[in-house]
């Protein structure tokens, strides 16, 4: 059933899963920023509960915690055909609840600090922070995890990747985020105050910061999926994008009209539509390579016209993943058809930004070995 993979010496094994994608030592610098970012995070929430005490930090955190497994699953849901690595995913989202949270505060009060000296009043200087210094140094922070995951740029193959991503550093900082507004509408009117905000951020608005650093992701990686002279262009202009719907939106709020308020939502609502159908467009895009290329390696015996039919449907995709549970190879299929997504996902690297040979095939032949050990039905 393995074909010409079937004579492959232990010592061949061993090295082509040291190469394969699947096995990717964990990077020191990801691990680190993760623990930075996760004791940043720890702290800030720390200094709410001291600030604001059990109660109204207990109902704000969990206010702020009760909706994010539905946001997280609804982001995963966009790359189910090639799921990023946990570790990355993790750190992405430390980022936005960590690093990007104290740091954004820090520079957004320094920001603020300097149109008080300039003579503005309390009030511009609070508009100010909201609508213009917020935004820029936000969106800065949390699209900088991104570009940390640069060094990682394999990771990074598709639109719909940077998506993932950003939604994950987005949510990470408004989970953090969410909590000390809560905390600070409960300090000033109670509870009831605190679930009424509870409305508008965590049930009208959830995926605000999702799709704001979104349109960073969008940028970074056309950037890297891209072989164009002005690529790197996207990275800019995706910033400017993100700065704008939420500096849109939190001009809105701060002018507290319901009309300016509901055309900054539309717009943003338009952003999230743009971003669905991106990730619909790519999805239908790797399925059809996904049907072009895998039969040529039919003749390694690793690769039947069952297994194409099978690869190239998510619900496919389920139910095989479903009857190999059954029979007890559920890791195996799992692994089988990752494998095979990213061999397909080579070739389209290959395609867009052009691939050196001798990578090209080590990197080919670490997947084929991958399915080959996988692959028992």
């Amino acid at each position: 059933m393995r074909g010409a993979h079937s004579g492959r010496t232990q010592r061949e094994e061993r090295h082509h899963h040291d190469c394969s994608p699947l096995a990717q030592r964990p990077s020191k610098a990801l691990l680190i920023g993760l623990v930075v970012s996760g004791v940043l995070a720890l702290a800030v929430l720390a200094i709410m509960l001291f600030s604001g005490g059990p109660v109204g930090f207990g109902l704000s955190a969990l206010l702020a915690v009760a909706p994010l497994p539905v946001l997280l699953a609804a982001v995963l849901s966009l790359d189910r055909l090639e799921p990023e690595p946990k570790l990355h995913l993790a750190f992405a989202f430390a980022w936005g609840a960590g690093v990007a949270i104290v740091a954004g505060i820090a520079l957004t009060l320094v920001g603020q600090e300097f149109f008080v000296r300039a003579g503005y009043t309390s009030t511009a200087v609070e508009n100010i922070g909201a609508v213009v210094l917020a935004p820029i140094v936000e969106e800065a922070l949390k699209g900088s995890a991104l570009l940390l995951l640069l060094r990682r740029r394999a990771e990074i193959d598709g639109l719909t990747d940077g998506i993932v991503y950003a939604s994950m550093a987005g949510l990470g900082f408004a989970a953090v985020e969410n909590v000390g507004y809560y905390l600070l509408a409960f300090g000033e009117d109670g509870a009831g105050a605190a679930v009424q905000l509870f409305v508008l951020r965590g049930l009208i608005d959830p995926l605000g910061h999702p799709i704001y650093t979104s349109m960073i992701g969008l940028g970074v990686a056309y950037a890297l999926t891209r072989r164009n002279p002005a690529r790197y262009a996207a990275i800019p202009f995706g910033y400017v994008g993100a700065v704008f719907l939420h500096g849109l939106w939190n001009g809105a709020a701060t002018t507290g009209s319901l009309e300016w308020v509901g055309v900054a939502y539309l717009v943003i609502m338009a952003a999230l539509v743009l971003l669905i159908v991106v990730t619909v467009v790519e999805r239908r895009h790797l399925i059809a390579r996904m049907a072009f290329y895998l039969p040529a390696y039919g003749q390694t015996g690793l690769v039947s016209d069952a297994d194409v039919r099978m690869l190239t449907t998510l619900s496919a995709r389920k139910a095989a993943r479903k009857w190999a549970r059954g029979a007890g190879l559920g890791q195996a299929m799992s692994d089988y058809q990752q494998a095979a997504t990213e061999l397909t996902m080579l070739h389209l690297r290959a395609e867009r930004q052009g691939v050196e040979p001798r990578r090209f095939a080590m990197e080919r032949d670490a997947l084929l070995g991958a399915m080959a050990r996988a692959r028992r039905w």
